[in-house]
């Protein structure tokens, strides 16, 4: 009984430091549906433990009907466990949650196949679940990793990594001063909010900016080969190619200069002009052939 006042106390401490709407003792534990799916999980999952597992299932049930979470009561769980809203979460039976875990609503740790034995995500110590995300099959977020909301992972997590996307895709957060002092903020909370930080940038836009940057270097390249092979009189057609410019994928996340925002401007295509410029690039290359 001591354990269990014990773990209470530290659940509703962990409320505290993770919800900045908690007021009251008295509060957080009449009116949130998170702190009475974790108590009556414990209560459930002893009556696992002692084989009484359809006494366990129907406690669980009930609570599911009054709370909205469905826990299943073989669940393992840690300590300073914390649902923030909770409506729709799905916790499978084999799955192991370690200590200071947060999950926010419509959560799903699942499973992908209907054999028994371990088929439910493990999270360790300090991992944030987002809303709406989907962790499914015998895989493990390791500590410190971040799902973001709506994400759907299948495959193992890195420790310390933030997975978003469908399916799940690790992403790198530049590291600066500000970022610097959330990180440490949310390590010594064990929180980040719904599991992705402010300025996560998209990887489908990084993946796009590393293509032109390559495409850049491609073109750079074509146009020192052409010039040396000019220089070696070889006749190469002139092509007209319209200038890239510093092109870049915007995201919310990224930072944006001015100039740089300005120098990145594409000029509409004069058809005029850019006729004109080929018919004297093919008069000029027509001339220094018959005049060698």
């Amino acid at each position: 009984m001591s354990s269990f006042i014990k773990d209470l106390k530290e659940d509703i401490n962990s409320v505290f430091d993770r919800d900045p709407a908690a007021r009251t003792f008295f509060e957080i534990i009449t009116t949130y549906p998170g702190v009475h799916a974790l108590i009556f999980h414990r209560l459930s999952h002893a009556l696992y433990k002692q084989d009484l597992k359809w006494l366990a299932r129907v406690l669980s049930n009930i609570v599911r009907w009054y709370t909205g979470i469905e826990i299943h009561p073989g669940a393992k769980i840690g300590r300073r466990f914390f649902i923030d809203h909770g409506t729709g979460i799905v916790i499978g039976e084999t799955a192991e949650i370690g200590d200071d875990v947060t999950l926010y609503h419509g959560v799903t740790l699942g499973g992908t196949t209907w054999s028994k034995g371990k088929r439910h995500p493990t999270l360790e110590n300090n991992v944030v679940i987002g809303a709406g995300a989907k962790v499914l099959g015998p895989i493990t977020i390791k500590a410190g990793g971040r799902v973001g909301s709506n994400a759907v992972v299948t495959k193992d997590v890195p420790e310390g990594a933030t997975v978003v996307g469908v399916p799940g895709r690790v992403i790198e957060v530049t590291a600066d001063e500000k970022n610097s002092q959330r990180a440490k903020t949310a390590k010594k909370m064990g929180f980040d909010a719904y599991g992705v930080a402010q300025d996560a940038p998209d990887p489908v836009a990084t993946a796009i900016n590393c293509m032109l940057d390559h495409i850049h270097v491609m073109d750079e390249k074509m146009e020192r080969m052409c010039k040396s092979l000019k220089a070696l009189d070889a006749e190469l057609d002139d092509i007209y190619i319209p200038k890239l410019g510093d092109l870049e994928i915007q995201t919310e996340s990224s930072h944006v200069d001015p100039a740089r925002a300005e120098s990145a401007q594409v000029e509409p295509i004069n058809e005029e002009s850019t006729q004109q410029d080929i018919d004297s690039d093919q008069k000029s290359e027509k001339t220094s052939t018959e005049n060698p």
